[in-house]
């Protein structure tokens, strides 16, 4: 009998997969939003953190690491605390002082920008860093991953001229594309997000309009359908929002891209013009995967936990038949110098058993006495397909190929 919907979206649902699969969990002594990540997960956030680094560094951005902690009067002058409170940790009293867990990365990033001299010859300057923010969520709309109170952000700001805020933004709406491809996910939809109405906007009317036409303008060079979402813009400004649904239908915004005229005014930033004056830059903020910790939610239920093979915990496991051919496998493993592996051998069951308890790895390798003696495996691909037996080389090198360039398929045809 087929499942029904409930019962499949359950099956898919990846609190129940990150605990099956061993890659997250959670315990009352930690707190409710507090996930712990498992060694399988963690090897899956640290390829993802990678992936992310290594793009942004060939993109032109300088990573950095500021404090998870700031003075309120930081918040207070950004306009977090006036707009964005109810969402924030209560503060501590420190020395005299009041300093809160961060709920945003820009206000640091800003001072960053702000403690050194700038030309616009160096403009744009792009500043990325994976950092941690927290959130105070309630505790009715927690749950596994996607909702969390402790966040790992993929964060990046531009801070650059007017005339260079386009491209900028068009740029990392590609960056979010090819990451988006590599991982196999589907956006649902492109969202321009715009301010509603209410009070809770900063910033002239006139720079509201000019940001919006600006990213307008970015989807449609870019080629995407786009929808208004009247009252989804952060405080400050509008953004693009790519929207991903879960295996319940809900939607939620993956990555975005924002363009702030707000922040740069707050903070006094500046730099030096051709003409020797100063000018006030754009701060465009931009974020690829959102936050690791849903993004990776997203990836379990995607994928329902078989990973692509350059972002799963293990990429390959060796089979080894019998005893025999275990040094064999041992063999075959210490030449996987970048790939990820376990040897399952006979003492975990009956071959059908291992290959069914290892269905998620991407490469199982089976070894038996006539490989073994040839230099051989015999590969099976997650997907169902066996292949002929192939040198081992030839087989290592071409996963090697597959993982080292990101690409989303197995093995072509």
């Amino acid at each position: 009998m087929r499942p029904s919907s409930l019962e499949e979206t359950t099956m898919s649902d990846h609190r129940r997969l990150g605990r099956e699969l061993e890659l997250f969990d959670t315990d009352p002594l930690m707190g409710s939003g507090l996930p712990y990540w498992l060694p399988d997960g963690a090897s899956v956030r640290h390829a993802l953190e990678e992936y992310i680094r290594s793009a942004e560094r060939r993109a032109g951005y300088q990573h950095v690491y500021s404090p998870v902690l700031g003075k309120r009067e930081l918040y207070e002058l950004s306009g977090h605390w006036a707009h964005y409170r109810d969402d924030m940790f209560p503060p501590m009293d420190l020395g005299g002082e009041q300093v809160v867990l961060r709920p945003s990365l820009c206000p640091h990033h800003a001072l960053i920008y702000r403690s050194r001299l700038h030309s616009y010859r160096d403009l744009p300057v792009r500043m990325a860093e994976l950092g941690g923010m927290y959130r105070s969520e309630l505790s009715g709309v927690l749950g596994g991953l996607s909702r969390v109170r402790a966040i790992q952000l993929n964060d990046a700001h531009i801070f650059c001229t007017l005339d260079q805020v386009a491209d900028e933004a068009q740029a990392a709406l590609a960056m979010i594309r090819r990451a988006y491809a590599a991982l196999g996910i589907t956006p649902s939809r492109y969202r321009l997000s715009l301010p509603g109405a209410g009070g809770k906007y900063v910033g002239e009317q006139e720079n509201w309009g000019r940001a919006t036409d600006l990213l307008r303008d970015v989807l449609e060079r870019s080629g995407l359908d786009h929808e208004p979402a009247g009252g989804e813009a952060a405080f400050y400004g509008p953004k693009i929002d790519v929207q991903v649904v879960d295996s319940a239908g809900r939607e939620s915004t993956l990555s975005t891209v924002q363009v702030d005229f707000h922040q740069p005014e707050q903070f006094d930033l500046h730099y030096i013009g051709a003409d020797g004056a100063r000018h006030r830059p754009v701060m465009v903020h931009r974020s690829i995967i959102g936050s690791v910790e849903r993004a990776v939610a997203h990836l379990i239920e995607q994928h329902d936990g078989a990973f692509p093979a350059w972002l799963a915990p293990t990429q390959l496991v060796i089979l080894p038949i019998t005893e025999a051919e275990r040094p064999a496998a041992q063999a075959l493993a210490r030449r996987c110098e970048n790939l990820r592996v376990d040897i399952a051998g006979p003492d975990r069951g009956s071959l059908g058993a291992r290959v069914r308890e290892n269905r998620k790895v991407p490469y199982q390798a089976v070894i038996g006495a006539r490989e073994a003696s040839a230099d051989q495996v015999a590969l099976r691909l997650r997907d169902g397909r066996r292949l002929d037996p192939m040198p081992a080389a030839e087989v290592l090198d071409r996963i090697a190929a597959i993982v080292g360039a990101h690409r989303p398929e197995l093995w072509g045809r």
